[in-house]
């Protein structure tokens, strides 16, 4: 054997078990994903398993919460802010130029977040000591993700109009968590109502769409280079969280039939945005036309929310269901987070700027479940339609997620720290 090889070294990308540690927590983006990507299929596999037991007659342990209120609850505050939270643990130092955040500052938030959610999740299996004590630790690595990040924000002075928009989403984000767990502790159910409303337009909404307000034309100008106009107005975050708020003003009364006076400006709002990004310019390369396709979601979302709004202001019946909020959440919070994920996972990884086969497959099954999850609403079976679209959730994510594990676990490619 050669004597300048250590026999524990690491060789072809292979991380040995000492090593894994100090790789796993060279980043913020590499733990907090790898959390993401694993609730991607937790979150999914036990609302599958609920619903085709539920469809087919089987038993299953009943959760300690209405387990619709549970699924979005989870998936909204626990799944989705696991990558949020590396992205945004990640960027902020950049966006604000400052030092990166140190291991102190993030691994708890790490520990908080994905320790209280895998504890939550074990509680719906009718374990509710499980389930709050899991809320309480992932509002624990909530609070410590706001002070990390407010310590970044404090020192710029604010100043970053992207960077606080953000998070004013976070805090909301906290209040939701907490008005949750108040729910589960014996607090009046419109708790738990007003932390999915809050989930949906304080928290994940108005983040997803600060991100892509500024990268969006960043990467985009990187790509087509003269040609492309940036467009970053700074009226957009002010009128998109004014707008919001009236939205959530009128979920929160039940004045549904009056959503449209705000849903139908806020897709009007949406699609000015997306077609002055010039979508017609960035279809190519793929990486960058999976952010514009997912980006289309929106005023389809909002256009939906409209029209079912309009036909209750007019005497009609709810004939819409759920179609509008799942083409906002699996359309483009699904999509925009494989699309957004990816490209953060290569760039970070030493990989190049590539969406690549496995992506590429679950953003194009994503787009499938999405167009399942609306028609079940109209469909004459719909709870099978509704199982259908949850295992093909499952069937998308899956191949992605183990890549993505993989990527998160070894080195970078290139040599390079992070």
């Amino acid at each position: 054997m050669d004597s300048r090889v250590r026999p524990d070294a690491t060789v072809a990308g292979m991380p040995t078990l000492a090593d894994l540690p100090k790789i796993f927590a060279a980043a913020p983006h590499r733990m907090m994903f790898f959390a993401g990507a694993s609730a991607v299929i937790v979150s999914m596999l036990w609302w599958a398993c609920y619903l085709a037991a539920g469809y087919s007659g089987h038993a299953f342990p009943a959760a300690p919460v209405p387990a619709g209120w549970a699924h979005a609850v989870l998936t909204q505050y626990g799944m989705l802010p696991l990558f949020i939270l590396g992205f945004l643990l990640t960027v902020f130092p950049r966006w604000m130029g400052q030092p990166a955040l140190t291991k102190t500052r993030y691994v708890p938030v790490f520990a908080g977040m994905f320790g209280g959610y895998l504890l939550a999740h074990a509680g719906l299996l009718d374990l509710k000591p499980l389930l709050i004590a899991g809320l309480a630790l992932m509002l624990v690595g909530w609070i410590a993700a706001l002070v990390a990040l407010g310590g970044l924000l404090w020192r710029n002075g604010a100043r970053d109009r992207h960077a606080l928009s953000c998070y004013v989403a976070l805090a909301f984000g906290a209040f939701g968590l907490a008005a949750f767990t108040a729910f589960v502790l014996g607090a009046p159910w419109q708790f738990a109502f007003v932390a999915i409303k809050l989930g949906t337009f304080g928290l994940l909404l108005p983040i997803f769409f600060s991100v892509c307000h500024r990268m969006i034309p960043f990467f985009s100008a990187n790509v087509v280079g003269a040609r492309y106009r940036m467009f970053k107005p700074a009226w957009s975050l002010p009128l998109l969280w004014a707008l919001l708020l009236m939205h959530l003003t009128l979920e929160v009364a039940h004045e549904y039939a009056w959503l449209w006076l705000i849903d139908a400006p806020l897709t009007a709002f949406f699609l000015v945005h997306w077609l002055a990004w010039q979508p017609w310019k960035c279809l190519r390369p793929a990486l960058l036309g999976a952010l514009y396709l997912a980006t289309a979601w929106l005023p389809v979302a909002f256009a939906l929310f409209a029209a079912q709004s309009l036909i209750l202001c007019f005497g009609g019946d709810f004939v819409l269901g759920r179609a509008p909020v799942h083409a906002l959440t699996v359309g483009f919070f699904g999509s925009m987070t494989v699309a957004m994920v990816t490209r953060v996972t290569q760039g970070h990884s030493g990989r190049p700027l590539q969406l690549g086969a496995i992506p590429g497959l679950t953003f194009g099954l994503l787009q499938l479940v999405a167009l399942t999850r609306i028609a079940a609403e109209i469909a004459p079976n719909m709870p099978l339609w509704v199982v259908a679209a949850a295992f093909g959730w499952l069937a998308a994510f899956v191949p992605w997620v183990l890549r993505s594990l993989w990527i998160y676990l070894t080195p970078r490619i290139d040599g390079m720290p992070g």
